[in-house]
């Protein structure tokens, strides 16, 4: 079988990477538009991310957040971006290199985005297993109707700590750890 020298994979997961920046960029300069709303899943291990150690403790492994009323302070540069939101009332300043995103929902137009850890060959490594062929488990865009959206919960940890699950925002809408998929977004 060949071997992909170009690695295709992973300039896909980068160019779909910079969709994502893209957007965040031009909502930290515009704001929102419409309806338009963000459920961002990121790896909080990742090399680069900056979150409290409570809300690192809290969520040790993968976190979502949720960019529609309340944040503030977003920056996005080539590498990253910078947010600020509420936690259980606690103000808190996230730093996430687009690199941690594993995955990008925007439920009011069914449009997702997951990305899947793809990692670079060893140059010791004299002939590469060859990688299957790209899937949308691997960052391709996710169409609406013939696959069915990443379904994940509102901040809520893998394993989660010990006294339940946070809000990745204060909403006067929902109760406080109340899980909610993305189920209860869609369009019906």
């Amino acid at each position: 079988m060949p071997v992909d020298h170009l690695r295709y994979d992973l300039l896909t997961q980068k160019a779909l990477r910079g969709v994502v920046r893209t957007v965040l960029a031009d909502v930290a300069k515009n704001g929102l538009p419409g309806d338009h709303h963000f459920f961002v899943t990121f790896d909080t291990r990742a090399e680069g991310v900056r979150l409290s150690q409570r809300m690192r403790t809290q969520y040790p492994e993968e976190m979502t957040i949720v960019l529609q009323h309340q944040f503030w302070d977003l920056s996005v540069s080539e590498e990253a971006f910078e947010v600020g939101l509420s936690f259980g009332g606690v103000p808190e300043r996230l730093a996430i290199p687009f690199a941690a995103v594993n995955g990008f929902f925007d439920p009011s137009v069914q449009f997702g985005l997951q990305f899947k850890l793809v990692e670079e060959p060893d140059a010791e490594t004299a002939n590469p297993a060859p990688l299957p062929a790209p899937t949308a488990a691997q960052g391709e865009a996710a169409p609406a109707k013939s696959r069915r959206p990443p379904v994940a919960p509102l901040a809520t940890p893998a394993n989660p700590a010990p006294g339940g699950p946070a809000e990745a925002q204060d909403r006067p809408d929902q109760s406080a750890g109340e899980v909610v998929s993305l189920d209860r977004f869609r369009k019906k």
